[in-house]
């Protein structure tokens, strides 16, 4: 079994890149973190698996992410949730299984919200829920907060990007609009959590407000003691699979 690879028109000039597994449903959708893309090391894991075992599995990359076109400057969480229902909507058919990683955490409890009669099931990894709020605008330094004002965005350093990242003000100001922390997140189905203790950029105790947020009773937090933001060791990786295998 191979994957299938395309792009998606979104009709406004913009481009989706995406991958599929053609196979036995529900179909298991990956979505990524911020400025990360769809071949990383876990999506990768779920591909392979996915083939292995015949399974339906997609993945896309986001607005000015990865292989999909556009600037990463101009991408906000109102387009990147529409991104991924446009993926859902013209590669999926029947249930889903919504797997988030980090941002992609967030974005999958705003897409349950908007299709919930097709969810199977979610698992999320170290979800970054209201992340714009709750954890990017308040450790931005002064000096970054006066270039955003004066300049609607700042580059931000970054260990995974050598030469950093722009904050935009379109970004924090619309990820105002999305905040789900308050609760309830409305989404009934089982939802597992994969969250490590050492994460520095996400706090076990956010992703744990998440889990407490969620509708659902049947929700199950995994703290991994030794575990920090990507999970991506060989044991995590093995831990995700098993995870998604379990509920999907």
């Amino acid at each position: 079994m191979s994957e299938e690879i395309g792009r998606l028109d979104r009709g406004d000039g913009e481009r989706i890149a995406w991958r599929r597994v053609a196979g036995r449903g529900p179909t298991v959708v990956w979505l990524g973190g911020f400025m990360s893309d769809m071949t990383g090391t876990k999506a990768q894991a779920l591909a392979d698996w996915a083939m292995a075992e015949g399974r339906a599995f997609l993945r896309f990359d986001y607005l000015g992410h990865g292989q999909s076109s556009g600037a990463f400057r101009d991408g906000t969480i109102t387009r990147w949730r529409a991104d991924a229902l446009a993926a859902i909507a013209a590669l999926t058919e029947g249930p889903l299984v919504l797997v988030g990683s980090s941002m992609g955490g967030w974005i999958s409890c705003l897409v349950a919200a908007e299709i919930p009669e097709r969810l199977r099931a979610m698992v999320l990894i170290a979800p970054a829920a209201d992340f714009t709020e709750a954890l990017m605008k308040p450790g931005l330094p002064p000096e970054a907060l006066a270039a955003i004002e004066r300049d609607g965005e700042w580059i931000r350093p970054s260990a995974y990007e050598p030469t950093g990242y722009p904050i935009t003000r379109r970004l924090l100001e619309d990820g105002a609009r999305w905040t789900i922390l308050g609760g309830p997140v409305p989404v009934d189905v089982p939802v597992r959590i994969l969250q490590g203790r050492e994460d520095p950029d996400v706090p076990w105790t956010h992703a744990l407000e998440l889990a407490g947020a969620i509708r659902s009773e049947d929700v199950v937090f995994t703290l991994i003691k030794d575990g920090d933001h990507r999970l991506s060791r060989d044991q995590d990786i093995a831990r995700l699979v098993a995870t998604v295998a379990e509920v999907g």
